[in-house]
């Protein structure tokens, strides 16, 4: 299984079978090498409504066929716009052709503004994503700060990589990522949700480095950067 990073939080993963894109910002988002149309994808999953997570999602998933995989209400308002999707909730689970997807809590928000319009759209509650997929179990925190329920994600479930957000401002900063990542014990992490614009910039080989400090395996990955699972 091959797991590429997009800059920001958008990660893709390719099995012999599927092509799975997690939050496809790519067309605004400076970091990324590839744009919407070079995208192929059977699923999309998004862990909320912000612009910079939905991203491309409307414009891949149509001309892929693709399905979105998100909350209730962020399903359901992709479907107005013409979009194949499967609402979740927290908590739930399901298991799709390609693996079992189970959505958990993150602290964040999620209005979304349509745009230019001065408003903003309720999209449900903010999501983590827990993806068993190829034998593996894959944790994308989404936009989060940290929580002590990460232990409980973490003992009920033997993570082999997560991405965990380290921008601040917005999310987790680097110091209490490091302790999230010691709460899920995951085989390897990887940074995400930084860097993109100045408010988030953050050194992702420091972070590594704390992460190596307190006995954990981390990796900075690089936009456009592969890596096997």
């Amino acid at each position: 299984m091959e797991i590429r990073y997009h800059g920001h939080s958008c990660v893709e993963i390719a099995t012999g079978e599927h092509r799975l894109l997690i939050d496809p910002f790519l067309s605004n988002n400076p970091l990324a090498q590839v744009k919407p149309e070079e995208i192929k994808a059977d699923y999309i999953l998004i862990t909320h409504g912000h612009h910079d997570h939905i991203g491309d999602a409307v414009q891949i998933a149509k001309a892929n066929q693709a399905t979105v995989i998100a909350n209730y209400e962020l399903a359901t308002y992709l479907a107005w716009q013409g979009v194949q999707t499967h609402g979740m909730h927290i908590g739930g689970a399901h298991t799709f052709p390609f693996g079992r997807v189970k959505l958990t809590q993150a602290f964040h928000g999620t209005g979304y503004q349509p745009g230019d319009k001065q408003e903003l759209i309720y999209l449900g509650m903010p999501a983590g994503i827990l993806l068993t997929i190829a034998g593996k179990t894959i944790y994308h925190a989404g936009d989060t700060g940290l929580f002590g329920d990460m232990k409980l994600i973490g003992e009920r479930n033997q993570i082999d990589l997560a991405f965990l957000p380290i921008g601040d401002n917005f999310t987790m900063g680097p110091e209490d990522a490091v302790y999230a990542a010691q709460l899920l014990q995951a085989k390897l992490v990887v940074p995400v949700h930084y860097n993109t614009f100045p408010l988030i910039r953050q050194d992702g080989q420091a972070f590594v480095q704390q992460l190596a400090e307190a006995g954990l395996s981390g990796k900075a990955l690089a936009p456009g950067e592969v890596i096997t699972l």
